[in-house]
């Protein structure tokens, strides 16, 4: 009887169980996200989530190493726990858990199997903008407070001062333009245009141009009220661009 017992065994035996579970979180650390059924997605999910938790005890070096063997004797790939420790680690550092996403992907043609995506949330370019940074531990030192006081409000200053820096190259959200999606921000950004200012200095032709000798498909695309869009956010107007675009349809007046 299995009575209580809510471990999905997978239809497997333990051992081929504990090896198909070290292959796809091997798998799933190298390429960041893999496409599996839904039912090892939801087992894969609660075998690497405690792996890489253990990235995160770096309070000694034999701690460190410790974890790595520790790490090694579930996945048995040196590549993936190097890669867990080196690159993974680092980036969920300031995450506290949750550090897998899974997304249906309907069924499968054949056995009607239901497939999943299972990827690492930190590692998606689309929905990771919230991504955690990488902290970097307060070193131990015997300074006296004066000394400790100082340093802490030189690096308060060097933060506030990295900050602005950072958004001032990253450049404007174009997808708040009405008819601009992802694919089409990047287009534009390669252009050379990243800002509100650039894009209401470019003339609708030339926009076009652009998107046409692109390899996306822009054919509907619409960049007649780009540039209007782009000057009323340059001039902070959200307002008032957010009502006109609620009357336009792909970037055009419906």
């Amino acid at each position: 009887m299995r009575h209580g017992n809510k471990k999905n065994n997978l239809s497997r035996t333990a051992s081929h169980r504990r090896a198909l579970l070290a292959n796809l979180g091997s798998q799933l650390i190298e390429h960041k996200r893999i496409t599996t059924t839904l039912a090892k997605a939801k087992a894969l999910r609660t075998y690497i989530e405690p792996l890489i938790t253990k990235t995160k005890a770096t309070s000694s070096a034999a701690v460190i190493s410790h974890n790595h063997r520790i790490v090694f004797s579930h996945l048995n790939d040196k590549a993936a726990v190097k890669e867990l420790f080196t690159v993974v680690g680092p980036k969920v550092a300031a995450r506290p858990g949750g550090y897998t996403r899974i997304i249906k992907l309907g069924t499968r043609v054949g056995d009607n199997a239901e497939l999943a995506m299972i990827e690492l949330v930190d590692f998606n370019e689309i929905y990771g903008k919230g991504i955690s940074t990488e902290v970097t531990p307060a070193k131990k030192t015997r300074r006296s407070s004066a000394k400790k006081k100082a340093e802490e409000t030189e690096e308060a200053t060097v933060t506030t001062e990295k900050v602005p820096r950072k958004k001032a190259a990253k450049g404007d959200d174009l997808k708040l333009i009405e008819g601009i999606g992802p694919k089409g921000e990047e287009v534009l950004h390669e252009a050379g245009i990243k800002t509100f200012a650039d894009l209401a200095g470019t003339s609708a032709e030339k926009i076009k141009e652009i998107l046409d000798a692109s390899e996306g498909h822009f054919n509907a695309a619409d960049t007649t009220t780009w540039a209007q869009q782009a000057q009323m956010a340059a001039d902070g107007k959200f307002d008032e661009l957010k009502t006109w675009q609620d009357e336009l349809k792909g970037g055009k007046e419906a």
